[in-house]
């Protein structure tokens, strides 16, 4: 534990995004408790875009499959969507949703990847995976990969290059994206070119000084932290014997890895378990880079995508993605 004596006061939020703060508050305060869960996924299923949004004024195409999931589990629905009129082969984002482990499906927090859709000319596919606590780990885990086996298995089909395919996530779905390569890893494929990963859900441990110095505050405190990972990990969350494919952050090795894009808000509880797994990446001789926006709260790109910083954060990954897969 921690020595919570020695933790300063709170960094401020950005005063650009501090009103969009206040009003989120209102509709999801900052420490979610179990009995919310319920309220909060008709909260977050309201958000979704619909099927014109989806379109883009007609430069986007998109369909809805179910693919096999692991041996005696459901089907996984997916989201694909691609510049309108494409043929490919094209480059490629495989994307998991946030929520905490506990809130979310396969249409939310799009809008960034529909521009990558459109302005970079990209395929989208977006994964749906089962939500704890109903399904604790590994079921969402076996989720993502039996899709991302699916899709790299039918890349001619979807017109997808293989070899230019990024698996991206924010929050839950960042730590799933994480967890995701270390298991591709150790098992032998399939592997990816990039992961990109937005204020990334890490570490169950929910001990580091910025849980504690934002408890109460921004858009994910320590409280729904421990909502979250209980839901998934049970008695064991914190404990002794929580696999890495569950929370990165246990992860003993990083080496062999695809390069790594991550970044976080200097105001937020993810900040500090971030920081650490990109120096231990970079430590295992991985290439990584890394973002920690001044007076950022957890999502506020995605939240308040028109301020300056949510623009400057989203000018990053672009360029990232550029560098990465030749755009």
């Amino acid at each position: 534990m921690i020595d919570t004596s020695r933790v300063g006061p709170p960094p401020p939020f950005d005063p650009e995004l501090v009103p969009a703060l206040e009003a989120l508050g209102k509709a999801m305060p900052p420490g979610i408790l179990p009995e919310m869960i319920p309220a909060l996924r008709t909260f977050m299923a309201g958000t979704a875009p619909s099927d014109d949004e989806l379109r883009r004024g007609g430069a986007v195409e998109f369909e809805e499959r179910l693919v096999p999931g692991v041996q005696g589990g459901p089907e996984i629905p997916l989201l694909l969507c691609r510049p309108a009129g494409s043929t490919g082969p094209l480059p490629a984002v495989y994307f998991t949703h946030g929520g905490g482990m506990i809130l979310g499906d396969n249409r939310n927090l799009l809008g960034e990847m529909l521009d990558w859709v459109e302005h970079l000319g990209m395929v989208l596919v977006s994964v749906e995976y089962r939500l704890a606590p109903e399904h604790p780990f590994p079921a969402g885990l076996e989720d993502v990969h039996a899709g991302l086996r699916w899709v790299m298995t039918h890349s001619d089909e979807l017109g997808i290059d293989p070899g230019r395919l990024v698996v991206s996530g924010p929050s839950a779905g960042g730590g799933l994206t994480a967890a995701l390569t270390l298991l591709v890893r150790d098992t032998g494929g399939p592997f990816v070119a990039g992961q990109l990963l937005f204020c990334p859900m890490l570490d169950d441990r929910n001990d580091t000084p910025s849980s504690h110095q934002m408890a109460g505050l921004g858009a994910w405190d320590r409280t729904s932290n421990n909502t979250g990972w209980s839901a998934l990990l049970g008695d064991k969350h914190g404990g002794p014997d929580v696999s890495a494919y569950a929370a990165p952050a246990r992860a003993d090795d990083l080496s062999g890895l695809p390069p790594l894009f991550i970044d976080v808000g200097s105001a937020e509880t993810f900040r500090d378990e971030v920081t650490a797994y990109a120096t231990r990446f970079w430590q295992a001789g991985g290439e990584a880079e890394l973002h920690v926006w001044p007076g950022g709260f957890h999502g506020f790109d995605a939240l308040v995508p028109d301020a300056e910083l949510s623009k400057r954060a989203r000018a990053a990954r672009v360029l990232w993605l550029r560098r990465l897969l030749d755009l």
